[in-house]
């Protein structure tokens, strides 16, 4: 299916299906894809997928500021996969999987029975041989291949430096250090677009050993504009003697002599400038002065700038990814929970209605099954509190020697109650021996809790509903289980696989879909695992498995460790 991505702008993030024969774009709510852009008209594009190809066509809606495909403005145009389409200062990348080619269909591996076509491996090299390649200069290379080499090299280092981090600040100071290492400049800076308002913001900076770091670095206007309205890059020599440069400019009067200042051109435009110059304080002039910049260097500049660039854009892409995936999981989040706390208020409203109704006609059996009914929703609402508190942030246990058979006891006796309710026969089967370990308790009853939960909602519907729930103690392997059975209506394969993704729940409006997450989190907290035994029609067992770890001042009580 087509679609457009956004992946800069106020949006970004954001995803848009084409799905629809005709879809109109713009700054009003009336509009399929909504963009909240001041730059973008009210009724801006359209895209309409054309029935005879399957393509989808833009046409611009005579807006205010123009579309734009991959940088060109455009009235109507036929999108491509991957082309870049900007409405106002809103950047959205098209994918569209109609119409690709099969490679599948186009390529042929090759058997043994066509040897004798006589091709055959004449040298084979290794990842560290090939990086060898980028060393020194050997005896008897030419200028040129010596030349070649060193630019490689740099681009090689850059390539590596790029790939290693997401945090854009880093990766360009790695860049700008890199620089340095490479060209004898002593001031250098990189500065990137700010989407918003368009202008060029510094990011790092870096001065050579010996110049003032202190001293505030003022980079020329003049040579930024240039760059970036001729999406070229420059090289003075001489700045007084440059005559693109307007001798009473700025890049005059600050000292500087020479300068190579150019853009960072990526897939999707300019997203900066790398500046680097020599410089000569104010008021200071050198006698002799020997140019230490090239045409070379400014090549080089110019590929480092694109690499960068790309690097950059990469980033941007990935956090709007990331964004977009927050988005989401946020939705998601509050569509779930809202209507499962409307279910809660609902009840809690209902519980309210017959306590007043009691209080009215004295009638204090109305007010007791009216508080029933509110007590139970105030404790699924702390129930749903818990859930949420602990599956919202990363927690060491709190490990302290514990009787693991008091803690399963305490949940089947809390439990005993509402499997009476609904029928279900509830057993526990403790093991005996079962000696003081190292847990936190509290942890494990809210774990253990929710699995005897969802086992008697199991077997809710069944006129025979049972849950067995037992300890199980594995001295030689230094485990301990709790497993809980029932005979209810089972699990399917499929969504076994799924039991234990967030806000996944078979219970309707009665689950949150935190239960078993939060379960398997905690079990995890301890070094253990749930691991399912289940089949449809068949019941299941829910197996909590954790580390048998024995306190130091319970040895020698007549429990050993294991050897």
């Amino acid at each position: 299916m087509a679609s457009l991505f956004v992946i800069q702008g106020r949006d970004q993030g954001k995803r848009f299906d084409l799905s629809d024969a005709l879809l109109s774009v713009g700054r009003e709510a009336t509009n399929a894809i909504q963009l909240h852009d001041t730059e973008v008209s009210r009724r801006h594009a359209e895209l309409r997928r054309e029935n005879d190809t399957g393509q989808v066509l833009l046409t611009d809606l005579g807006s205010s500021n123009g579309s734009f495909v991959n940088s060109e403005p455009v009235q109507r145009r036929i999108l491509k996969s991957g082309d870049r389409v900007q409405f106002g200062r809103t950047l959205m990348l098209f994918t569209d999987d109609q119409g690709g080619s099969n490679v599948m269909d186009a390529v042929d591996i090759v058997g043994q029975h066509l040897r004798e076509s006589g091709s055959r491996i004449v040298k084979s090299i290794s990842q560290l041989e090939g990086s060898q390649i980028f060393g020194g200069q050997t005896s008897g290379e030419s200028p040129w291949l010596a030349r070649a080499r060193s630019n490689l090299q740099v681009m090689y280092r850059t390539a590596l430096a790029v790939s290693h981090t997401l945090d854009i600040e880093q990766l360009l100071d790695r860049i700008l250090e890199l620089i340095f290492e490479w060209v004898e400049a002593d001031r250098g800076c990189i500065m990137v677009v700010d989407r918003e308002t368009d202008e060029l913001t510094p990011l790092v900076r870096r001065n050579r050993k010996g110049v003032n770091d202190e001293e505030r670095m003022l980079i020329s206007r003049t040579i930024l504009d240039y760059v970036m309205q001729n999406k070229e890059g420059v090289l003075t020599s001489d700045a007084r003697d440059d005559q693109r440069f307007d001798p009473s400019g700025s890049i005059v009067k600050m000292g500087v002599r020479e300068a190579i200042c150019v853009p960072m051109q990526g897939r999707y435009g300019i997203v900066g400038v790398i500046y680097i110059d020599t410089f000569t304080p104010p008021g200071r002039m050198l006698a002799h002065h020997t140019n230490r910049f090239s045409e070379e260097h400014l090549k080089l500049m110019i590929a480092i700038g694109h690499q960068a660039a790309l690097a950059v854009e990469d980033t941007s892409y990935y956090s709007a990814m990331v964004q977009a995936e927050r988005l989401a999981a946020m939705g998601q989040t509050i569509a779930t929970l809202s209507h499962h706390v409307k279910n809660i208020l609902q009840g809690i409203r209902g519980g309210s209605y017959l306590i007043e109704e009691g209080l009215k006609i004295s009638d204090f059996n109305v007010v007791r099954k009216g508080w029933g009914i509110v007590d139970k929703n105030q404790e699924k609402i702390s129930n749903l509190v818990m859930d949420m508190l602990t599956f919202s942030k990363e927690r060491q246990p709190d490990m302290t020697p514990a009787l693991l058979n008091d803690t399963v006891a305490d949940v089947v006796e809390l439990m005993q109650t509402r499997a009476r309710d609904v029928g279900v026969t509830l057993t526990y089967e403790p093991q005996v021996d079962l000696p003081e370990l190292l847990l936190d308790p509290d942890a494990l009853h809210r774990a253990i809790l929710n699995v005897v939960t969802n086992a008697i909602d199991a077997c809710e519907k069944l006129p025979s509903g049972q849950v067995a729930v037992s300890t199980v103690y594995q001295p030689e392997e230094s485990l301990v289980q709790i497993i809980v059975a029932d005979n209810g209506e089972g699990i399917s394969p499929e969504d076994i696989k799924r039991i234990f993704n967030v806000f996944e729940s078979r219970k309707g409006a009665r689950g949150t879909g935190l239960g078993l997450p939060v379960s398997q989190k905690i079990l995890r907290e301890h070094g253990g695992e749930i691991t399912i035994e289940s089949a449809p029609g068949e019941g299941s067992r829910f197996i909590l498995s954790i580390p048998a770890t024995i306190p130091e001042q319970s040895l020698g009580t007549g429990f050993l460790p294991p050897e």
